[in-house]
């Protein structure tokens, strides 16, 4: 097979581009990439694939050889250290040619490596071995930083639900003494999402929640950034008592609100997961005091500062949370007083997703059907800023039946009002945050 390799040769005058044309040997190429082994093996028939292509085979539920269709029954992959070597020597030898040497690969773990460490980890926290457990957690760190293979291996041993059961047991104890070995199980969990109901119940314990609170309140933006993503992952999996655990902590609305209003000094990712973990709270059958208490620190106002420029998932989570803060009185009056709330909840009709229209639809419905001492004033508002053409045009692109039902009664409502009322195009760019 021939490949051809460019390199430049320059002079005072022009730069030249000499193609060098170099003949590869035909058993260093991979019969299903029919690329250049990096780190070949070979198969139970004799046949020697890249290790990346031949696993990518059998994980899509092939189980035959690709070049003689024999069934494969012991699926070992077999470093083929020899014809490796020969590849990189290759490769060497023709470096003058703009030839890469290939890196050694690392062997991948095995399942029964990771079984003895998840042992051992076990072991050690039932002994509250903080040092001992520390080293292995950053072992199994290194090897998931390895590949994507080893990741995959770790959490199919059951990784998750030993560190999340160590987490637990190791907050118990004392955070201040443990905090390294903590640190260092919520990083490594960070990578092994989604989790189990078995590791989701040891990280939604008191003790652990307490911990992971504890994390969000220092400075390390890092700390902060694994811990709230954990935090979200916990609570997806709609546990309520989970919720109730989490409001009991002091200070959890204020941090939490707190990331939501200094995104100049935070991440993306912390935003992101804030906003998922405040709608878990004020969603729930827990939310009551929660939403009064979001409602009484301006939660309302932060949602809105985040509706004027962020991206498309940052709004779609923003709306979801004044979705359901509007099904509380006070969170309503807090909308009405602000003039923000109706112009840019028609704004976002039609402009973030399906589901963010459905959102901004069921909070302008909430607005306009629950104000009752000035029902007219809002109506006219929102027509004032076109909310009944685009009403009408989330009917005609379609949408789901509820959101529907909204819409319609929604349109219903402000014809009255419809004569003599001039739509204002709502521009947005020269508003500045309340932060």
């Amino acid at each position: 097979m021939v490949l051809f390799f460019g390199r430049r040769k320059n002079n005072k005058h022009k730069a030249s581009k000499v193609v060098e044309e170099l003949v590869i040997p035909n058993h260093f190429w991979c019969p299903i990439s029919l690329d250049m082994m990096k780190d070949p093996v070979t198969l139970s028939t004799g046949i020697t694939y890249d290790r990346e292509s031949i696993e990518k085979w059998f994980e899509n539920g092939n189980y035959t050889c690709p070049v003689t269709n024999q069934i494969v029954t012991n699926f070992d992959l077999v470093p083929n250290h020899t014809l490796r070597i020969m590849i990189q020597e290759w490769c060497v030898q023709n470096q003058q040619h703009g030839v890469e040497r290939i890196p050694t690969p690392r062997i991948p773990i095995s399942s029964v490596e990771v079984a003895e460490v998840v042992l051992h980890v076990k072991a050690l926290t039932s002994r509250l071995d903080p040092y001992g457990c520390l080293e292995l957690v950053q072992r199994i760190e290194k090897w998931g930083r390895e590949s994507e293979r080893n990741r995959k291996c770790i959490v199919e041993n059951g990784a998750a639900n030993a560190l999340a059961s160590a987490f637990d047991a190791f907050a118990n104890d004392s955070i201040e003494r443990n905090v390294s070995v903590l640190d260092q199980i919520l990083s490594c969990l960070n990578w092994m999402f989604p989790l189990q109901s078995e590791a989701s119940k040891s990280l939604g314990s008191s003790a652990s929640l307490r911990c992971m609170v504890w994390f969000l309140k220092q400075q390390d933006l890092s700390k902060k950034e694994k811990s709230i993503v954990v935090l979200k992952e916990v609570l997806s999996f709609g546990d309520n008592q989970h919720v109730k655990a989490l409001v009991e902590i002091e200070g959890v609305n204020e941090i939490l609100l707190e990331f939501l209003n200094k995104r100049v000094f935070s991440t993306p990712t912390i935003t992101k997961a804030s906003l998922s973990v405040v709608w878990y709270l004020v969603s729930s059958s827990y939310s009551g005091k929660m939403k009064l208490a979001f409602v009484e620190l301006g939660l309302v106002s932060s949602i809105l500062d985040i509706l004027i420029d962020s991206e498309r998932s940052f709004c779609e989570k923003a709306l979801a949370i004044f979705d359901s803060l509007c099904n509380c009185e006070e969170a309503r009056k807090e909308a009405y007083n602000n003039a923000l709330a109706i112009p840019l909840l028609v704004k976002k009709l039609l402009r973030v997703s399906a589901l963010g229209t459905d959102y901004s639809v069921s909070t302008i419905w909430k607005l306009c059907k629950f104000e009752e001492r000035d029902e007219e004033k809002v109506l006219v508002e929102a027509l004032q800023v076109g909310a009944f053409q685009k009403l009408l045009l989330v009917l005609q692109v379609g949408c789901g039946d509820n959101t529907k039902v909204k819409a319609t009664e929604l349109l219903k409502l402000m014809n009255p009002y419809r004569a003599g009322v001039e739509c204002i195009d709502s521009d947005f760019k020269n508003i500045k945050r309340s932060i």
